[in-house]
């Protein structure tokens, strides 16, 4: 029941990390999109294992094969279904995990929720599953680009190291630059470093991802349960490894007055606009026609090679140090991962905007 997300362009995605293939189904999305897979493959590319040394050295092509929904490279308004085979999979590594809980995964709750679990990489838990999001999200990419929408993420802070510029002050050309896909050179460096240096260790770190969205036109969001901050939350944190997401001023605006937050209206030729936006594009849950920004909390990543105290199946203590290929930081990965739903969540929000 929860692997659908969507009212009107709906996303199911389906397989487990170590499953035969993870897939997905887009059902709602309007004809006549012209599906360019090679700007698929491309996004699919930005989150696949193995890019650099600050990345698990697990090697997966993702090749995304389509199945339905397409013809002569436009969509048909039919359900469009796709697989991504699994290749590289390394069960054998998990075995040691067959009886254990590994600190703050899903280990636990799953087998006590459902009497059963997949040790084998996290099952359905497992990030892997992130890659049907990837490709699902450039399809709603497509979409939004022709309506000139524009989505860029990038690592703002890792650990205690953070950007110094907002992101008016950044050049978004800049994120693919370095394997952190932060669009600040020194501090990415620094970044860099840091990760480095705790992957040696054996241990992991988390950040925060900042996400900016030009071209939404006012109207997107609906009163309520579907306000427009409150579906991206409810998006952005149903990826894995989240603990926190915010938007405008967000946290910041706890230590401002009314008369400092508030975002004054202007007259700009004929239209009207806001000389400030610190509301981050939305104003009662509706978007006001200024730039959407929101931030993204990820947590260090649950398995690492120090040596942990955990119990196992018999409430057994054991200790456990953890084998198998992880990332030390999930942040430059998961960029990708919050744009494509990003993109999902507005293309659905786009066709009940009436």
């Amino acid at each position: 029941m929860s692997n659908t997300i969507g009212k009107f362009f709906t996303f199911t995605s389906f397989g487990e990390s170590h499953g035969k293939a993870i897939g997905g189904v887009i059902d709602g999305c309007p004809p006549g999109i012209e599906i360019d897979e090679t700007f698929i493959q491309n996004e699919l590319n930005r989150r696949r294992p193995g890019q650099s040394n600050i990345s698990t050295p697990r090697k997966e092509e993702d090749k995304v094969e389509f199945l339905s929904g397409i013809f002569e490279g436009k969509s048909t308004g039919a359900p469009i279904a796709f697989v991504i085979w699994n290749e590289n999979q390394r069960s054998a590594d998990y075995n040691h995990l067959k009886d254990v809980y590994r600190p703050s995964h899903a280990d636990f709750t799953y087998q006590q929720k459902y009497g059963i679990r997949d040790y084998r990489g996290g099952g359905r838990s497992s990030a892997r599953e992130t890659a049907a999001r990837v490709a699902a999200g450039a399809i709603a990419k497509l979409g939004l680009r022709k309506i000139g929408i524009q989505i860029n993420a990038f690592t703002s802070q890792v650990g205690h190291i953070a950007m110094n510029k907002t992101y008016e002050q950044i050049d978004f050309s800049l994120i693919e630059s370095n394997s952190i896909r932060c669009p600040e050179p020194e501090t990415a460096e620094k970044m860099i470093a840091y990760i480095q240096q705790l992957k040696d260790e054996g241990d992991s770190i988390g950040g925060i991802i900042t996400c900016v969205v030009k071209g939404v036109p006012i109207g997107w969001g609906e009163p309520i349960f579907d306000k427009l901050q409150s579906r991206l939350a409810q998006a952005m944190l149903s990826i894995n490894a989240t603990h926190g997401f915010d938007y405008g001023k967000g946290f910041e605006g706890v230590a401002l007055r009314g008369s400092q937050m508030n975002d004054e209206f202007v007259k700009d030729g004929d239209k009207i606009t806001t000389r400030t936006n610190n509301s981050g594009g939305i104003q009662g849950g509706i978007s006001n026609g200024q730039d959407i920004y929101f931030r993204v909390l990820f947590k260090p990543v649950a398995t690492i090679s120090k040596k942990q105290n955990t119990v196992d199946i018999h409430a057994q203590e054991v200790e456990l140090e953890a084998r198998g290929r992880h990332d030390p930081c999930v942040l430059p990965r998961a960029i990708p991962i919050v744009e494509a739903m990003t993109a999902l969540t507005l293309m659905d929000l786009s066709l009940m905007k009436i």
